[in-house]
């Protein structure tokens, strides 16, 4: 008689297991979309920085562990952006802000495709929870049962 209430007691427990580990994949998934919204932050502003700086502009430059220097633009018509795989082109302002907004775009389809894992996730979760409750119900249908025999 015992096994049939382990036996749903281990089925909860199953379930419980898998819906932290759902949790846990929509947290690093929302994590993800986190880091993927501040890189397009960080486009936006490089994309203002090359629509407003002039040749001859003083800007402070990061060279590493939170130290900047000061230097000045030669030619903001030579802007040097990242292709990715470790490569760069120099590109002249304008190329260098449509290879900004390709990059951006590319990261708008990659935060889409997160949010419908995030919403398959939910509804995965949904699912375990539903199955929660049945499997509750009838443990306490079988609780009944053993109380009226």
């Amino acid at each position: 008689m015992s096994l049939g209430g382990g036996g749903g007691g281990g089925a909860m427990q199953q379930i419980q297991e898998q819906m932290q580990a759902l949790e846990q994949e929509k947290q690093a998934i929302q994590a993800e979309i986190q880091n993927l919204r501040e890189e397009q932050s960080e486009i936006d502003e490089a994309i203002e920085a090359i629509g407003t700086l002039d040749t001859g502009s003083t800007v402070q430059v990061p060279i590493g562990g939170d130290a900047y220097v000061r230097a000045e633009i030669q030619d903001i018509e030579e802007v040097v952006v990242t292709l990715g795989g470790g490569y760069a082109a120099e590109r002249d302002s304008d190329g260098a802000i449509d290879s900004l907004e390709h990059k951006k775009d590319a990261l708008d389809d990659r935060i889409e495709e997160l949010e419908e894992e995030i919403e398959a996730v939910e509804a995965e979760t949904e699912d375990l929870e539903a199955r929660a409750q049945q499997a509750q119900q009838q443990q306490m249908q079988q609780m009944q049962q053993m109380q009226d025999e």
